[in-house]
């Protein structure tokens, strides 16, 4: 029996954890970004195969926003932190206070672009930096690329970078709340994808191990 069908849901719940604590954050180094109070929770983690985590995005002719990273360090690994176009306009808007930025047209306007590139910067590097703590892992994010394409174009790019395929990824679902007026909710996903050596690192780290 491999190590990933041994997986509980005390270990999940660990990974929950460390999402929450990435999340709190992440939370923080946004509002001082914003300048406004931003609210972010994990409702889920869950260990899914690579098919499933196309499904979770709507499958791979759907358009997405990924800022996509490489991990470097003990456990090396790649990340994406993904949002629907729709998603990333309203989230852009936010931040750069202009209602007028859109994703619909290229060439897009620069200052967005920015933004949006700089928060998923805050974003995984929250996520990372608390994985690394509990697991006592060192692990470092590379300079992150941000695309807009078909999730399977993306998603497979990022793999190829890797020259492998990585047959499990840890979802942690993300919800950002900014407390303004509207309110307005935005839902992503980071796609942890561990090289394969790395998923029985971090595991064992909490607690699986593999027989």
């Amino acid at each position: 029996m491999s190590f990933m069908d041994k997986l509980t849901s005390y270990q999940l719940d660990i990974l929950k954890e460390i999402g929450n604590i990435g999340a709190g954050n992440a939370a923080t180094a946004l509002s001082k970004l914003l300048n406004r109070k931003v609210d972010m929770n994990v409702p889920s983690v869950r260990v899914v195969d690579f098919d499933e985590m196309m499904e979770m995005v709507g499958g791979p002719e759907v358009i997405i926003v990924s800022v996509f990273l490489r991990i470097n360090g003990e456990a090396p690994g790649s990340m994406f932190f993904v949002l629907s176009p729709a998603e990333a306009e309203v989230f852009v808007q936010q931040i750069i206070d202009d209602k007028e930025f859109s994703l619909n047209n290229p060439p897009f306007e620069e200052l967005g672009l920015s933004a949006l590139h700089e928060v998923g910067n805050i974003l995984a590097g929250s996520y990372l930096s608390a994985l690394s703590d509990l697991t006592s892992i060192n692990m470092q994010p590379s300079v992150p690329s941000l695309n807009m394409d078909m999730a399977g174009a993306i998603l497979m790019q990022g793999l190829v970078e890797i020259s492998q395929e990585s047959d499990y990824a840890i979802i942690i679902d993300t919800k950002i709340n900014e407390q303004d007026n509207e309110n307005r909710e935005i839902q992503g996903h980071f796609f942890l994808l561990p090289d394969p050596e790395s998923f029985k690192k971090i595991f064992t780290a909490l607690g699986v191990k593999d027989q």
